[in-house]
């Protein structure tokens, strides 16, 4: 009988036990709208490879680029809901969630890599992301999408007058649409997932997007022209659903964190190395590349001021004013 017992004793801590590892064991699908060889996709492999080796492949991560689980509104819904595990997206699209992320959508907001690193990785970053938590979500870490340039299929531009009457895809916030309208375009919001079709139908005349995005998604089959403008800068926020975090232990969360961490310094670099050959690409495949004369730049600044003077008003002034002391100290 003591035997007998004993067997069954033994039994069932195999089996909680074994509950345990099985319990412990984590499936992530992880989401973004830009398509395998691109920076962003590199991330998330990184990610995935630096998440695998940390968990024994406990924590499991499968990749779903080329917007296949459907547009960023989308799946912003799906992790608030927890049947999207993560993703990441530009960092302005979370404005209709919080507020104050439209600052990351303000034209001419940074001069360089070096002052937007020093933002999302430093404390105004973090608040924000922090932000979101109340919505659902989990900010991990920011990954780059990187400075924007503007294509079409009708005309080179080499003035700002050049840009009147284009219509242009921007991405669906209300800032985009404001600043295509300052300079004298037609804006047009698409989800990304449409744009190559609209542009091949000539449903639109061109879009903005940064060089490696421009060149991963072939933009160069069905536009002519490139102006190189740098007129918005996009961090890309890694995110994940609060539903699926809430549920992961300490070491789980440790794990995902630091990867995250990790996976956006080798996503930065990754993007910054392959925009020369991008560039490159788009030339052999017929694109022309034109550059603003800082002259015009300048009138572009001008005519975009009263764009980021109304958004300042809905972020709030307190916030500009942090982001604002933040570069202030970079730029020293």
């Amino acid at each position: 009988m003591k035997r007998l017992m004993l067997k069954s004793l033994v039994a069932a801590v195999a089996l909680a036990s074994f509950g345990m590892v099985q319990a412990q064991d984590k499936t992530i699908k992880f989401a973004t709208q830009n398509p395998k060889g691109h920076p962003i996709v590199m991330g998330l492999e990184k990610f995935a490879e630096i998440v695998t080796a940390k968990s024994g492949g406990k924590i499991k991560v499968n990749l779903f680029p080329g917007g296949t689980l459907g547009s960023d509104q989308a799946n912003v819904s799906a992790i608030q809901g927890g049947t999207l595990e993560m993703a990441s997206m530009n960092s302005g699209i979370f404005a209709s969630q919080v507020k104050e992320f439209a600052i990351y959508d303000f034209p001419f907001m940074f001069n360089n890599e070096k002052e937007a690193d020093f933002v999302v990785d430093g404390p105004f970053g973090k608040k924000l992301h922090a932000k979101l938590e109340e919505k659902g979500i989990v900010g991990l870490a920011y990954f780059e999408l990187g400075f924007r340039h503007i294509t079409n299929s009708r005309r080179p531009i080499n003035t700002v007058a050049d840009l009147a009457g284009l219509k242009l895809r921007v991405i669906p916030n209300p800032i985009n649409v404001d600043w295509v309208k300052a300079v004298g375009a037609n804006p047009t919001p698409l989800p990304f997932p449409e744009v190559y079709a609209a542009l091949e139908q000539k449903a639109i005349d061109g879009q903005e997007n940064p060089i490696t995005v421009i060149n991963a998604n072939k933009f160069y089959e069905v536009q002519k022209h490139l102006v190189l403008s740098n007129h918005q800068y996009n961090p890309q926020s890694v995110v994940i659903s609060k539903k699926f975090w809430d549920g992961l232990d300490a070491s789980q969360k440790k794990i995902i964190s630091e990867a995250a961490v990790e996976a956006a310094k080798y996503q930065r670099a990754q993007a910054r190395a392959l925009v020369a050959g991008a560039l490159d690409n788009m030339k052999k495949n017929g694109m022309q590349v034109t550059q603003l004369p800082p002259a015009e730049v300048a009138k572009l600044r001008d005519m975009m001021r009263p764009v980021t003077a109304k958004y300042a008003v809905n972020v709030g002034q307190e916030t500009v004013k942090e982001l604002q002391a933040e570069l202030a100290k970079i730029r020293k």
